[in-house]
């Protein structure tokens, strides 16, 4: 039986939750600027109540595990949406330093490449064998690319 190193990690970013909690406010002013009663007060309430809650729930957060299985992906504190990557799906992996003006905050899909980043610095890229790219954000991705090369797996 042969043994092999399993990476995981989690990186969660509080300034987006600050941000959009500061962000949620200018919404409930303009709610409550009218001259009716306080109840004109709890749509916008809700609506920003919601949309803080969904941020926070799926969007502020990675958990990423790297190994004999492959990648996965976990967003938020529901684990929502969930990426999974096996091992003979990936062709390459890499460290990449990921700029601040690159950060797609959070869950983002092009026709090429899937963004899964909450922050900017150093973050593992996969090359699957279709040709479409996928980076996520991770706390330590020279570990995550060791682990996955531990495999065996050329990459």
């Amino acid at each position: 039986m042969t043994a092999f190193s399993i990476y995981t990690g989690r990186v969660t970013n509080w300034p987006i939750v600050v941000t959009s909690a500061v962000l949620a406010v200018p919404l409930l002013i303009a709610g409550g600027t009218s001259d009716g009663p306080a109840r004109d007060l709890v749509l916008p309430l809700l609506v920003a109540g919601l949309a803080v809650l969904g941020n926070v729930l799926t969007g502020t957060s990675i958990r990423t595990s790297a190994g004999p299985n492959g990648v996965a992906i976990r967003f938020g504190v529901l684990a929502w949406p969930r990426c999974t990557y096996p091992l003979d799906t990936i062709a390459a992996a890499e460290v990449v330093d990921v700029q601040p003006w690159q950060v797609a905050f959070g869950f983002w899909w092009t026709p090429r490449h899937t963004y899964c980043t909450v922050r900017s610095g150093p973050a593992l890229r996969l090359t699957l064998r279709s040709g479409r790219r996928v980076t996520v954000t991770v706390p330590d991705a020279p570990a995550a690319v060791a682990a996955l090369r531990e495999t065996g797996l050329r990459l």
